[in-house]
């Protein structure tokens, strides 16, 4: 396994995230796909075993059963100073007032619940689930940064959102003396660069680490262009993420099977080498359904890919519509 740190933050993590939103209870208001509590806890045990220490929650995952799943396996499996956990909220977790959100109390509610579920005393990296346009960043930030003195978590990152935004938060810190976020969960893949645009200049710049998501597009870029999947059949969020370029994305997949043909490798190792060969790239992370995706994930460590092979996947790219904010 490879470590890095965690934009310019001092957190050293696996180069490989995993991605445990496959982990929960799909009758709790998750996708019908996603793993329960016994077939979850043998990838949490094999991702440790091949070094991964990076594990990527939400509270929202199938209403806090993926949190549960997480923390109950590395309490099991795991040294807890050994592992990193990310965990990120906003999204509601019930009906009524404050129920969602980047409020205060919203935040100092969520991140108990948070910490009881995952049975843990503190959280590694805090993450803002999408922009509050509800409440002033100011608030939010504030509330994070008295987390993080009072050793509730470590450190705070952030998700998809515009550039703009972003690098309000970052300003409003440095400004005030709050917590800065050290990372950005972004939509960012082989399918959709729309980041390059203004997120990722930006976070090289203020030395902030990407942890894009969705790396393999929902698998796009891991199989033949058109092939379906009982996921891809139930995946909403694949439809509306790239329904609307099939036929560009098509061009793009082709070229990843021919790279990954020179390679002698998997389609999947491909398009994670490529991310990883991203300069602000620091660890995709990678949602793991059965034990042998693991050998596509940790194989794109050893990828080096050439500038002729990166040419060759980038050149049929055309614009896409921005997506994944919400």
């Amino acid at each position: 396994m490879q470590y890095a740190r965690l934009g310019r933050s001092g957190l050293e993590v696996s180069r490989i995230c995993l991605g445990c939103m496959t982990f929960g209870v799909p009758e709790r208001g998750g996708p019908t796909w996603t793993l329960d509590e016994s077939a979850s806890r043998p990838l949490i045990k094999k991702a440790i075993e091949l070094g991964i220490n990076f594990f990527d929650t939400a509270n929202i995952y199938s209403d806090g059963t993926s949190e549960e799943f997480l923390g109950r396996a590395l309490k099991d499996y795991a040294v807890r100073d050994e592992v990193v956990i990310a965990t990120k909220l906003n999204t509601p977790m019930r009906s009524g007032p404050n129920a969602k959100g980047l409020s205060r109390k919203a935040i100092i509610q969520e991140v108990e619940h948070s910490l009881n579920r995952l049975q843990t005393d503190y959280i590694d990296l805090y993450q803002i689930h999408r922009w509050d346009p509800e409440t002033p960043i100011d608030e939010t930030l504030e509330a994070l940064t008295d987390l993080v003195r009072q050793g509730k978590v470590r450190y705070i990152g952030a998700s998809s959102m515009h550039a703009w935004k972003f690098a309000k938060a970052l300003y409003r810190s440095d400004q005030k003396g709050y917590a800065r976020f050290i990372s950005m969960q972004d939509h960012y893949n082989l399918l959709n660069r729309e980041e390059e645009r203004e997120m990722v200049p930006l976070c090289e710049e203020e030395g902030v680490g990407q942890i894009p998501w969705s790396p393999l597009a929902r698998g796009l870029l891991a199989r033949p262009d058109g092939q379906d999947t009982n996921r891809k059949k139930a995946d909403w969020l694949s439809s509306k993420l790239y329904g609307d370029t099939e036929r560009a994305d098509a061009e793009v997949i082709r070229a990843v099977a021919t790279i990954a043909e020179r390679h002698e490798t998997s389609r999947a190792s491909i398009a994670l080498a490529w991310l990883l060969s991203r300069p602000a790239v620091v660890a995709p992370i990678v949602g793991i359904s059965r034990e042998q995706q693991f050998d596509d994930a940790i194989g794109a460590l050893a990828v080096s890919l050439s500038p002729e092979d990166i040419a060759e996947m980038e050149s049929p790219y055309v614009p896409h519509p921005v997506a994944g904010f919400a």
